[in-house]
């Protein structure tokens, strides 16, 4: 495709300067209005299939019909993503929910970055080694000779204590301090009554592991399978395709997905720093509704863009893993333990449920979990929270570029939530693991109401 679009973009430089004597590249898809303030864009992304916005936005010239020339380069990590959209080698990048908020409050890497955008909802797993899945599936009931899902982390907790007992340390794998997925599996590892361990920043410990019964630690998403398969971690939470990989290399067991943790959870967000979004407003509200259009083809007409999308995605420029692994998860299934495949249609969600949008509760939800698990060291006021959310996620953009979709025809305003109002807080849910309701309008209330993690004024 990009040779394509090189091509493409030559033939039209060339019309344009014949017809008008200026090479103008995005005239012939820029609106009558508006031009975007850069054109040539580099976005960065990690090898996951929910990369995929990105990837269908450049295949399928979305793009381009916003006058954008973008290339997209796959990065090692998340650090060093984030590092290049803060230093300006990118312009934007798919990022972890928790990123831009975590540089906001400078755990880690202090920086003003923003979002407009959520990639996707959903779509990760947490998955151990054969040998921790023989010693849970005594701890899991059983139905029809397979195991009842959701899977709870109270099966864990006898393995835990067995290897305690034993003086040894169980090792799990997450790929980013302030990630989902380290959220994800803290959040399930103390709904069954073990402590994921806290972080005391202040004190210089980042580790994570201040009184922990499982020691949580980074490992980068693509090295994950193979991390499992060495004896290093035994089990951990990753976006696909990496837990479908340890079914089809027979190394491990995914036992829970992220939608069972919390149903439609947002998991990536593109970012870009605040400095950039406010030096070109024009291209930034374009870059969305390129992958608002984007995020629709590949939920549409009940997902039937799936298969296709499945090619694009194991190119060895995007994710690069074996389609048939992509596939697992992408077309509406999951796979547990071997052979034991589940309908989960909601598994990669990009599009429906108003995924796109940029919710305020959503990113609370995250702080709260930074201050659950010491990231946040000290007490914040409910308002703290509000305000937080409010200058990192960015509706107001989004809208203004979801208004320009609709009056192009190119989308259908009932596809979004009603803007005239819209607050950016979705309505209370208990859709948890544990059932515990979160209303992100009252974070305090909603982390007193965990027996494990930091609330009030508690400090480690």
């Amino acid at each position: 495709m990009r040779g394509i679009n090189t091509l493409r973009r030559a033939i039209l430089t060339s019309a344009v300067a014949l017809a008008t004597g200026i090479a103008t590249l995005s005239a012939p898809f820029a609106s009558a209005t508006e031009y975007a303030e850069k054109e040539e864009l580099k976005f960065g992304f990690i090898k996951l299939t929910d990369m995929a916005p990105l990837a269908i936005a450049y295949e399928k010239g979305f793009f381009e019909d916003e006058g954008l020339y973008v290339t997209l380069e796959a990065q090692a990590n998340w650090k060093v993503l984030l590092d290049g959209v803060i230093d300006g080698q990118l312009d934007g990048a798919h990022m972890l929910a928790g990123q831009p908020l975590g540089a906001s409050i400078g755990f880690g890497t202090k920086a003003d970055v923003i979002t407009a955008f959520s990639m996707d909802l959903n779509g990760n797993g947490i998955t151990v080694s054969n040998d921790v899945w023989q010693q849970m599936k005594a701890n899991i009931p059983m139905e029809n000779g397979k195991p009842v899902h959701p899977i709870k982390a109270d099966a864990l907790k006898p393995v835990i204590e067995k290897y305690k007992a034993e003086g040894k340390p169980f090792n799990m794998g997450m790929v980013f301090p302030v990630s989902t997925h380290n959220y994800e599996l803290r959040y399930w590892l103390a709904a069954g009554g073990i402590n994921p361990g806290y972080y005391a920043p202040a004190k210089g410990d980042i580790s994570g592991q201040i009184k922990a019964d499982a020691l949580l630690s980074v490992t980068p998403p693509p090295q994950m399978p193979a991390t499992l398969e060495a004896g290093t971690i035994f089990g951990y939470c990753v976006g696909e395709p990496w837990n479908q990989q340890a079914v089809f290399k027979g190394i491990g067991v995914p036992v829970i997905t992220d939608y069972e943790i919390w149903k439609n959870n947002p998991e990536k967000v593109f970012g870009v720093s605040k400095a950039w979004a406010e030096k070109y407003p024009i291209t930034h509200k374009k870059v969305v509704k390129a992958l608002i259009r984007a995020a629709q083809w590949l939920d549409e007409n009940n997902n039937a863009n799936r298969a296709e999308a499945v090619q694009i995605l194991s190119k060895p420029q995007y994710v690069g893993a074996d389609a048939k692994v992509i596939a697992n998860s992408m077309t509406g299934t999951f796979e547990y333990e071997k052979g034991d495949k589940r309908d989960i249609p909601d598994f990669n969600v990009f599009f429906r449920h108003n995924a796109t949008y940029p919710y305020y509760s959503d990113a609370i939800w995250y702080l709260t979990q930074m201050r659950r698990w010491g990231q946040i060291a000290d007490a914040k006021t409910d308002d703290w929270y509000k305000e937080t959310a409010k200058n990192v996620y960015r509706p107001d953009i989004y809208t203004a570029a979801a208004k320009e979709l609709i009056a192009e025809g190119k989308v259908k305003a009932s596809d979004f939530p009603d803007f005239a109002t819209e607050t950016g807080f979705k309505a209370p849910t208990n859709e948890f693991i544990d059932g515990v309701t979160y209303d992100g309008t009252k974070p305090n209330d909603y982390l007193k109401s965990f027996k494990i993690g930091l609330k009030g004024d508690d400090k480690i």
